[in-house]
């Protein structure tokens, strides 16, 4: 039985992942997680009754822990989602944004390079490394126009910026050391199990508990958006039949304003939990969900568009996404309504409150 390495395995688009391995591969499977916030705590203790899975908590920068690691489980193959994300959270306090996404993926490029050099032949020929990044390295799109594996990197954010810095290692990897290595760019995921301080969760959870709905600007920004499990059946596709050396952009070409989403959400919920029957909404004084909207002040250096072209994924590899835009955003608003009392009891402290307002670190 082959073993996969997941690093960042309880996180949102990790956890995603490791029960995409587990329903549609035999493969063992090895989760690296340091469980900050960002954790699914409900995975992890999943995880403790599942014989396929091992979980080692731990910090990806940690080169003593993750060569402990790969040396204990030897795994086929590396897949790097060990990220701090939040945009907001990297204008606040980029440190620990630069630590986790630029430091631990050299440090895990370090340890798989050292590891590989030591593989017998059809090991060594086997072994992937896999980078898990994003379309935001690519900066921003005017009106027209979508971002390609050949579009020049442009970060606006320490997020950003951390992540091409990754994404530029990984490569000079391949090309000086021959470490196997791959690349992925994906559009804004949504799905089950996100954290509440992306935009889709936010906006249901607010709603359902009659808060204000934070639109940030004039609403108008868009991003292009691709559901987690469509994400996830795209990484399997780049691990199994992509081409070490190259980049895999992954979008499902779902462009949505802010605002668009908003309302959307809104719409979703006027159906599924009708206002009257929704005790936080009366409470408030209010009918209907969009009177919730509330525009704040724009984030600093906050990108206009994103759009991603996913052809090359899907000419090469035969990749295509599942989810439209509105069967994936029904269902999930189906699931935080179903999942929204445990939502609040696994996230302990959270409040929702914004961030990203270039405070000053203490």
């Amino acid at each position: 039985m082959d073993t996969i390495l997941v690093t960042g395995g309880a996180g949102f688009i990790g956890s995603n992942l490791v029960r995409h391995l587990l329903q549609h591969t035999t493969h063992a499977i090895v989760v690296v997680d340091k469980l900050t916030y960002a954790a699914n705590p409900h995975a992890v203790e999943s995880w403790s009754s599942e014989p396929r899975v091992a979980f080692e908590q731990a910090d990806i920068a940690d080169t003593g822990a993750m060569e402990q690691v790969l040396a204990e489980y030897r795994p086929r193959a590396v897949l790097n989602l060990a990220a701090e994300t939040h945009v907001d959270r990297s204008i606040d306090s980029p440190r620990a944004f630069i630590e986790t996404n630029l430091t631990g993926t050299f440090v895990l490029l370090e340890v798989a390079r050292r590891y590989v050099a030591k593989l017998s032949g059809p090991a060594r020929e086997d072994f992937r490394f896999l980078h898990v990044s994003t379309d935001e390295v690519y900066g921003t799109l005017g009106a027209t126009g979508q971002f390609t594996e050949e579009t020049p990197y442009a970060p606006s954010s320490p997020y950003s910026a951390s992540k091409a810095g990754a994404d530029h290692l990984v490569r000079a990897y391949f090309r000086t050391y021959d470490l196997p290595a791959l690349i992925t760019n994906c559009s804004n995921n949504y799905g089950p199990y996100q954290h509440p301080e992306k935009l889709i969760p936010t906006t249901i959870l607010n709603a359902l508990d009659g808060r204000p709905l934070p639109i940030y600007g004039n609403g108008g920004n868009i991003r292009d958006w691709l559901h987690v499990s469509d994400h996830c059946a795209g990484l399997w596709t780049v691990l199994q039949h992509g081409t070490p050396g190259e980049q895999y952009n992954i979008g499902a070409t779902n462009e949505q304003t802010n605002l668009a989403i908003v309302d959307q959400v809104c719409e979703l919920l006027e159906e599924l939990r009708p206002p009257a029957a929704n005790p936080a909404l009366r409470a408030a004084g209010l009918d209907h969900y969009r009177e919730l909207k509330q525009f704040v002040p724009d984030r600093p250096g906050h990108d206009l568009r994103y759009a991603v072209n996913a052809s090359k994924l899907g000419r090469e590899l035969a990749w295509a996404p599942h989810y439209s835009f509105e069967t994936g955003l029904r269902a999930t608003v189906i699931w935080y309504m179903e999942h929204h009392h445990w939502f609040q009891a696994n996230r302990p402290g959270y409040d929702r409150r914004r961030l990203g307002l270039k405070e000053v670190d203490a």
